[in-house]
């Protein structure tokens, strides 16, 4: 027997199809807007959040040529890395080159939606869909998300008197405490009996003076942000009804993180840098500027780090890594030069030949270096609409959107 749901008529009940809204939610459940860089321009650029969405084109840049195939195809929604209006615009009128491109995306119905850094960050996003193209495993991020100081917790635990939890936990909620993900004031309690004896200049709320008091209470349990342990605990001495709480507070320690920016990783097995080279070639698109090397091509490569995008900016934590080989893309001279100085300076420390400093670079087009998220994104869109009982087409353009067209290889000098 089918296990398809039919109605009472035995017909099948009609499609789910979802809006530009309950994408977006879904894509910005994958890539939170707010995991985006400060001088990001990330989300819906145009179309109207009631509108169905069937079909999904996906592309890196939201060039001409790609809108085009968007409209083309029939797509309901581009989905681009890279955003159309980074900078602040004053106008969008079709006089312009990019007003001209949301102007037609609005004419054909189709939406716009971009994830940039918060997709190069996320857990299925651009960084370890390159190592994973790449044959890395065992990843981790390279500057995980959510690293520092102002993301760390609390365990805060108080006894109180069981008349009194309620309050307490709603004090304490207000200041911050009991929050984890979509969800506020959460605790654990469980009950036992508190026994304690006032002293002769004690004002007990409950009992007296001189004598052995047992009294039922609940053990209270609420994480909080380090940031907010001043204020928690002090609601949290504002509404118990003892003068001296007993309560503590535990620093928690951090759990690995699955989102940050870049990845690192291992090879299956150890390749020569001419080898791993070669296969970065082979694996990602090609492109007219294919991929340069710097580093000694017999060298040994195990451990890799990448970035989708420009990363000259990274090599401080690229060293910190260990990483044997650093692949990304747009290397410019100056950081380059200095991060393979440094490396031949400390391998000549070490004992080892100059040009064997670590890390070797790996300089791929930036196009090319994030273009293998696109088929991820894809397959992760349709699983995600599947489990709200949706079909969502979705289509990897085949539009080459690297701006560089030729290259002329330099003639030796005479």
């Amino acid at each position: 027997m089918s296990s398809a749901v039919t109605s009472r008529t035995g017909h099948d009940p009609d499609p789910v199809v979802l809006t530009l809204a309950d994408v977006v939610g879904l894509l910005e459940r994958r890539y939170p807007p707010g995991t985006a860089e400060g001088w990001d321009a990330v989300g819906t650029v145009c179309g109207d959040p009631d509108q169905p969405v069937r079909r999904v084109l996906l592309a890196v840049d939201p060039t001409a040529e790609v809108v085009e195939e968007a409209v083309e195809t029939g797509a309901d929604l581009l989905l681009t890395h890279h955003p159309l209006l980074l900078r602040p615009v004053h106008s969008v009128a079709a006089t312009t080159f990019k007003g001209a491109l949301v102007h037609r995306l609005v004419r054909a119905g189709c939406a716009l939606h971009v994830a940039h850094t918060n997709a190069d960050a996320a857990a299925d996003g651009v960084a370890e869909a390159l190592a994973t193209a790449l044959g890395l495993v065992d990843l981790e991020p390279l500057v995980p998300l959510g690293a520092g100081e102002s993301d760390a917790l609390d365990k805060h635990v108080v006894f109180v008197p069981v008349d009194a939890t309620e309050r307490v936990l709603d004090a304490m909620s207000d200041a911050g405490a009991g929050a984890l993900g979509d969800y506020s004031r959460c605790a654990w309690t469980s009950t036992g009996t508190g026994t304690f004896l006032p002293g002769d200049a004690a004002s007990p709320a409950v009992g007296e003076r001189g004598r052995v008091e047992r009294v039922e209470e609940d053990r209270l349990e609420m994480v909080a942000p380090r940031g907010r342990r001043a204020a928690v605990v002090a609601a949290m001495r504002r509404a118990h009804p003892y003068e001296e709480p007993a309560s503590d507070v535990l620093e928690l320690a951090s759990l690995p993180a699955e989102a940050g920016t870049g990845r690192v990783g291992r090879l299956a097995e150890p390749l020569t840098l001419r080898a791993f080279a070669e296969r970065a070639a082979r694996r990602l698109p090609p492109t007219e500027q294919g991929v340069r090397v710097a580093g000694d091509l017999g060298g040994l490569v195990a451990r890799v780090a990448v970035v989708g995008g420009s990363g000259d900016s990274l090599f401080d934590a690229v060293r910190r890594s260990g990483a044997d080989a650093y692949v990304t893309a747009d290397l410019r001279h100056h950081p380059a030069s200095e991060a393979r100085e440094r490396a031949a300076f400390e391998a000549v420390r070490a004992g080892r030949p100059a040009d064997d400093g670590r890390p070797f670079l790996v300089d791929v087009a930036h196009w090319a270096s994030e273009w293998p998220w696109l088929e991820s994104a894809a397959r992760v869109l349709r699983q995600d609409a599947q489990e709200r009982g949706a079909t969502v087409e979705t289509q990897v353009s085949t539009r080459r959107t690297d701006p560089w067209t030729a290259r002329i290889a330099s003639a030796p000098l005479p």
